[in-house]
């Protein structure tokens, strides 16, 4: 099978992380006779500075072109004085936008060799297995009008009920391949976005009479992430919340670094980045952890290519490099050399080469 794949590799850890993946793509395709071809463009801060604009043009039509796309991240501290249509996160909304990327899924799931890296006792982390489904395109942060003045700003949260029934209909799709329970999660006390959005629900939750549904305040849901993480399955929700509660359910496993993550329209299409951010602080010293991004890759193949054991098997060789204790520096043991970003991106390509697949993935989000 041929695939066209745009590379974007943005701000700060980016190129590193996504050339791990890329190597990893490249055994994949060798392994199970397919062709991947790569196509680069730039994106976020890196554009900027490049062209002017967080997205320009030329990189919407590689995109346009291109069968996936598979992002590094945007983003750090050398462009938070710019303008506002100039900030390097304008280009990430921008191309979901553009894409029409309306459905974000996280999945978090434990990882038994580094259960001691999370913040949370063991007993409470070893059985997360959850995905979050955020809606991507609507609400606050696409809400019109949105302005400042020197005294005040307003910002606009809107949803429609369309906007709202795909992605709650995407969720319990989802659900019927895992353990058929949804949590919707809202403001409906306060807010009447929520109160639709909650309706909504309802009315599709008919539709799915297998499925166990229940509806959760923000702030409940937020506190009963770190109380009882397991009781999870799949979350839906709108935007905001989506983006704050996933960067919460993120530190569970231990490290930003070990979470994936893709953002998919109805027809396949989609794109692929790591959870964690641009991390310019560590950026070219070979600290960066290449896992997040390397399973981004693996939810492509899967979820874009429908290339269900070529994403396995990259899933079966980061749980297995993990097992033989083999880790960057934000997992590594006490005393334990931590590999580089580049060794251990080479340690799981090494070990796609020789493992056969199996059918308990770590990693694997259905």
């Amino acid at each position: 099978m041929e695939k066209r794949i745009a590379v974007l590799p943005g701000d700060g850890i980016g190129p590193e992380v996504t050339a791990g993946a890329v190597k990893v793509l490249e055994v994949i395709a060798r392994r199970f006779h397919h062709s991947f071809e790569f196509v680069h463009g730039t994106i976020g801060g890196a554009a900027v500075d490049e062209s002017g604009t967080p997205l320009p043009e030329e990189t919407v039509a590689l995109c346009e072109q291109s069968d996936a796309i598979l992002l590094g991240a945007v983003g750090g501290p050398k462009w938070d004085s710019n303008p506002a249509d100039q900030r390097p996160e304008k280009g990430l909304l921008a191309i979901r936008k553009r894409f029409g990327l309306f459905a974000n899924i996280r999945p978090v799931k434990a990882v038994p060799a580094l259960l001691h890296q999370s913040p949370l006792k063991e007993d409470r982390v070893k059985d997360v297995d959850l995905v979050i489904m955020r809606e991507l395109t609507g609400g606050l942060y696409f809400g019109e009008p949105s302005r400042r003045t020197e005294d005040a700003a307003v910002d606009t949260l809107v949803y429609t009920r369309d906007e709202i029934e795909r992605i709650v209909r995407a969720a319990f799709e989802l659900s019927r391949m895992r353990k058929s329970k949804v949590t919707s999660v809202d403001k409906a006390n306060v807010l009447q976005s929520s109160r639709l959005w909650r309706d909504v629900v309802e009315d599709v939750r008919a539709d799915y009479p297998d499925v166990e549904v229940e509806h959760q305040l923000v702030d409940s849901a937020a506190m009963k992430l770190i109380t009882n993480p397991g009781a999870f399955d799949v979350i839906v929700t709108e935007n905001m919340f989506g983006d704050i509660l996933s960067d919460e359910a993120s530190v569970i496993t231990g490290s930003l670094g070990l979470l994936p993550s893709a953002s998919v329209r109805t027809d396949g299409f989609g794109l692929y980045e790591p959870v964690h951010g641009s991390a310019p602080e560590i950026a070219g010293k070979g600290f960066a952890n290449p896992a997040a991004t390397i399973l981004s890759a693996a939810m492509m193949l899967r979820q874009s290519f429908g290339m269900e054991d070529e994403a396995a098997a990259i899933e079966l060789a980061v749980q297995t490099v993990y097992e033989e204790g083999h880790c960057t520096a934000d997992v590594a043991a006490k005393g334990v050399r931590p590999l580089s970003t580049e060794e251990w991106a080479s340690r799981v390509a090494e070990e796609v080469d020789v493992q056969s697949v199996s059918n308990s993935i770590m990693f694997s989000y259905v």
